[in-house]
């Protein structure tokens, strides 16, 4: 019951009492002696309603001290509540290392369970959420999976969350960074980013920016610095030098390097390429196998053969096989032999 109510119901019945005591039982003026203490004199109808105002006071104290403890639990279970909201709308944006306190059991229990999982919204879940909080991280997941640009500072999310790592590639997709913005800053950005802005920046980079960057360099990355040497756009004027920098910052095989000598005879002049896979057969075995490949392409038999004729038996077969067929007067096509 609520105190209000119970006060105007008490003090109600309290005035009929009187008043039926009054009118209707005694006038009379007396009065009592309280343990060796005589009280005023009074009324028989007050002397009536004091017990039973007595009786209403202390009972507005009980309901007050047990209203004030229910207030304290309730308010226990308001911010439970609050931090559950909270562990939800975090679990949505995949924070690390969650944890939060709770005051009941009930929401303890709930609490640790979410604080330890990742939660993925369903796509009409937004629209069934009431709670404001929960809407605005459902509607910049949103906007993110969208390909949109949001704001994440006051979540303080790190660079390798997920949604983080969505937002700067839309970012970067949209021109709000450059790939030399995210080259010159890279522990702001994950790798994947990283390594994307840099192979952009491979069809245009002078070769200073590119062999600053070069771990982030790919088999792609090195195809597309290939094809701008000697090209009519873009063109790119690297040394051999600085190719086998780049060469060797991969982890190539022979079946690789093959792949790069055939790349670079759309463009590269054939000295410099036949001078590129010498150097690179001299140093690496299986550098050794793309310089006779790259000697057989570019017609060089007699230079090719006689490399052959210093190896094993069993060794290079194929590329054997294919000088015995030249010498037999049959043309083919040395890739058939790869």
């Amino acid at each position: 019951m609520y105190i209000k109510r119970y006060t105007i119901a008490s003090l109600i019945l309290i005035a009929l009492v009187g008043w039926y005591v009054y009118s209707y039982v005694s006038q009379e003026i007396m009065t009592l002696n309280v343990f060796g203490t005589t009280l005023p004199a009074m009324p028989t109808a007050i002397w009536v309603i004091v017990p039973v105002l007595v009786l209403y006071i202390a009972s507005v104290f009980h309901m007050s001290f047990y209203s004030i403890l229910s207030s304290f639990k309730l308010r226990k279970y308001d911010k439970d509540y609050e931090n559950i909201v909270d562990a939800i709308a975090e679990a949505y944006l995949a924070k690390e290392k969650r944890e939060h306190s709770y005051k009941t059991p009930r929401f303890k229990l709930l609490g640790f369970v979410i604080d330890n999982s990742t939660l993925f919204p369903a796509t009409l879940l937004k629209s069934g959420v009431e709670n404001e909080k929960l809407q605005n991280v459902l509607t910049l997941i949103e906007n993110i999976q969208n390909g949109e640009v949001v704001d994440l500072k006051k979540y303080a999310l790190k660079p390798q969350n997920p949604l983080v790592i969505q937002n700067d590639k839309n970012r970067y997709k949209k021109g709000n960074i450059t790939a030399e913005n995210i080259l010159s800053h890279i522990a702001n950005y994950d790798d994947s980013l990283v390594k994307e802005a840099y192979l952009d920046m491979l069809e245009t980079a002078p070769i200073t920016l590119i062999e600053q960057h070069k771990q982030f360099l790919t088999k792609d990355g090195l195809l597309v610095v290939l094809s701008r040497i000697n090209a009519s756009k873009n063109s790119l004027d690297i040394d051999n030098d600085a190719l086998i920098s780049l060469i060797n910052a991969l982890e190539l095989d022979a079946k690789d390097l093959i792949e790069i000598s055939t790349a670079l005879a759309t463009n590269m002049v054939p000295e410099q390429r036949m001078k590129l896979f010498e150097i690179l057969g001299e140093k690496r075995e299986d550098g050794f196998e793309a310089y006779i490949f790259t000697l057989y392409d570019l017609e060089m038999i007699a230079p090719a053969n006689e490399l052959l004729l210093n190896t094993q038996e069993h060794e290079y077969q194929n590329f054997k096989a294919y000088s015995a067929l030249k010498e037999c007067g049959k043309n083919f096509n040395i890739n058939l032999f790869i």
